[in-house]
């Protein structure tokens, strides 16, 4: 087992040349069926596996579906689609899906464009997620673009980023910035995986790739308007219900438009709203002018107003608890004086997770779940603090979705650490690469 990989790098990638446009030039944008059959064809008469990558309008639009899907394939071209112009489950993505499942589909950060590529049926069968991979093999900075400068001497700008690609039309320089999105990835794949191969963890990552394709959705969020920024400073039951109400509102206003809900009503002007409860148009504005108005918290007010008087119309039982209970472990932090017996082993887990994360230069999220390694020190399998039982550990580990390349290298250490009785010295703050506490 080799565990560097530094020799891979370039050794000053400031030295890395700007890449300004794909090689054969930013083709087109395919918005015709005629358009897209004949992108189908020519990529079908290319060979190897497909670059892909998705465009999304995070922070504008309500819904995450893709706006732009761009594809590369070796002797296939590029292509850029915008599947706005055709319908979800579309014949031809039909077609172009069973096409990539004939290969490898390439993403890069493969979790945040597989729901959008899902939507309209394209739902791949062999992934290489180049940003994972380049996790486990080591390497120190994983954005596409950092990856490219050590690995393929080139750099991309990231101006459009963050860009409204819900916007029509497309701005050309938008269209080129998402064409180099995949313009090398594929030559990444193939670095990546070298890379992974002689380090012997090329299994380690087709396992994570795989667990990443079967993965279930994510259940739906108990509660969601929790999440609200600023709520710890909330602490009265009445006030807790305006939010309530207030992003209950929001999120049928925000759905109904897709328009994202903080274009609507920001966080902040929430708690404000909850803590003055406005009763009128004026009051309204005379609490938000601070925050500084906006035309689609004014167009909306009779909603927000609407909403206060709803929530501040509740009967007392109906108001939202503090505090929900949870399927949550309580903050490590308190456990070394209340629960030392759970303490004591979990520190000794950390550390040496945290030896074994520096020794195959994997991070620690990626090596075991941090989650994982609290939940077996919390609760570990019957008789494991008093006689050591690794494979007690291996079976619990698997329960709570550890694959097996992360069982092997961590049973045998959490095992030894569950019979440990006294703690160990955790400095706080908790350093970069290390388990994080809730």
């Amino acid at each position: 087992m080799q565990q560097g990989t530094v020799s891979y790098l370039m050794e000053d990638p400031n030295q890395a040349v700007p890449l300004l446009s794909p090689a054969g030039g930013t083709p087109a944008v395919i918005e015709t069926e005629a358009a897209l059959e004949a992108a189908i064809d020519a990529l079908s008469l290319g060979t190897g596996p497909f670059a892909v990558d998705a465009e999304r309008a995070s922070g504008f639009r309500y819904s995450a579906r893709a706006y732009l899907i761009q594809i590369k394939r070796h002797g296939g071209g590029l292509h850029l689609i915008d599947p706005i112009a055709f319908l979800p489950h579309h014949r031809l993505f039909l077609e172009l899906n069973s096409l990539l499942n004939t290969d490898e589909v390439i993403l890069h950060a493969s979790t945040q464009d597989l729901p959008c590529l899902r939507e309209i049926g394209i739902n791949p069968e062999i992934l290489f997620d180049t940003e994972l991979g380049g996790r486990i093999a080591g390497l120190a900075r994983v954005g596409l673009g950092p990856l490219l400068e050590s690995l393929m001497g080139v750099s991309l700008a990231k101006e459009h980023s963050a860009a409204d690609w819900s916007k029509r039309p497309l701005p050309q320089e938008w269209l080129t910035y998402a064409a180099l999105d995949v313009e090398l990835l594929i030559q990444l794949r193939d670095a990546i995986y070298e890379i992974l191969l002689s380090s012997g963890k090329l299994e380690w990552a087709k396992q994570e790739f795989a667990s990443i394709l079967a993965a279930a959705p994510p259940p739906p969020r108990i509660d969601p308007w929790r999440r609200t920024s600023g709520m710890h400073t909330i602490k009265r039951q009445d006030q807790l219900a305006i939010i309530r109400e207030l992003w209950r509102t929001r999120d049928q206003l925000a759905s109904a438009k897709d328009i994202a809900g903080g274009k609507l009503l920001n966080d902040s002007a929430i708690i404000e709203l909850a803590m003055k409860a406005p009763t009128t148009k004026r009051d309204f504005e005379k609490i938000l002018r601070p925050l500084g108005l906006r035309a689609q918290w004014l167009e909306n007010s009779a909603s927000w107003l609407g909403a206060i008087e709803r929530a501040v119309a509740l009967p007392q039982e109906q108001w939202p608890a503090v505090r929900t209970k949870a399927d949550t472990l309580p903050p490590v932090k308190v456990w070394k004086d209340k629960f030392p017996e759970k303490y004591a082993p979990y520190t000794h887990a950390r550390k040496a997770i945290e030896n074994i994360s520096a020794l195959y230069l994997i991070p620690v999220e990626n090596l075991i779940s941090p989650e994982i390694v609290r939940r077996i020190a919390w609760s570990p399998p019957a008789q494991s603090t008093v006689i050591r039982d690794e494979e007690a550990v291996r079976s619990l580990l698997f329960t709570l979705g550890a694959r097996t390349w992360q069982i092997d290298l961590v049973a045998s250490a959490i095992a030894d650490a569950l019979l440990e009785p006294e703690p160990l010295l955790i400095a706080e703050p908790v350093a970069v690469g290390t388990i994080e506490d809730k």
